[in-house]
């Protein structure tokens, strides 16, 4: 596995399916329609504008396995030093340690741009995930109950954080 940084030229179509397989098969996303290229450029552009990173993991043949990112957590300025990461896994490649390989990623990225807190909000259901956050030492900081409504059901969205450790931004 090989983690390097995605472009939209580049990758946005592999992209595109890891994110609709999890519009259409998972609560990780709180959305019901598949995206389109035209909603991913902009979602480029807006990683692009706010020098957030997309990081990929990437098989030895040079396939998309999962991908990272981060971006603003609110828009009030005292937010700024908060932001949001989300860590998808192609279908086929879960179970694989792709998404702690992208999470240790996110980190040292995230530490070394100056961050102080890294924010997860993980359906509630999604045990692999909230037990992925709580082995990098986030914490449990809050959960709205029936935040979304998705599969004929309520969802709880639980929100992990990280205070991260500036040290990182030297690994």
């Amino acid at each position: 596995m090989h983690i390097r940084y995605c472009a939209f030229d580049q990758h946005a179509h592999e992209m595109l399916e890891i994110f609709n397989d999890a519009i259409l098969n998972t609560t990780a996303l709180y959305e019901y329609e598949p995206r389109t290229m035209e909603v991913m450029a902009l979602w480029f552009e807006s990683k692009t504008e706010g020098d957030y990173p997309v990081v990929g993991a990437f098989d030895d043949s040079g396939r998309l396995m999962g991908f990272a990112s981060f971006g603003k957590f609110r828009e009030q300025p005292a937010f700024q030093f908060t932001v949001e990461h989300s860590i998808y896994v192609s279908n086929e490649s879960r179970g694989k340690g792709v998404a702690m390989e992208l999470m240790k990623t996110i980190i040292v990225l995230a530490s070394r741009q100056g961050y102080r807190s890294l924010i997860g909000a993980i359906d509630l259901e999604n045990i692999a995930s909230l037990r992925l956050h709580q082995k990098f030492g986030f914490e449990e900081v809050g959960i709205i109950k029936s935040a979304g409504y998705k599969f004929e059901r309520w969802l709880d969205l639980a929100f992990y954080q990280l205070t991260l450790d500036l040290s990182f931004a030297d690994a």
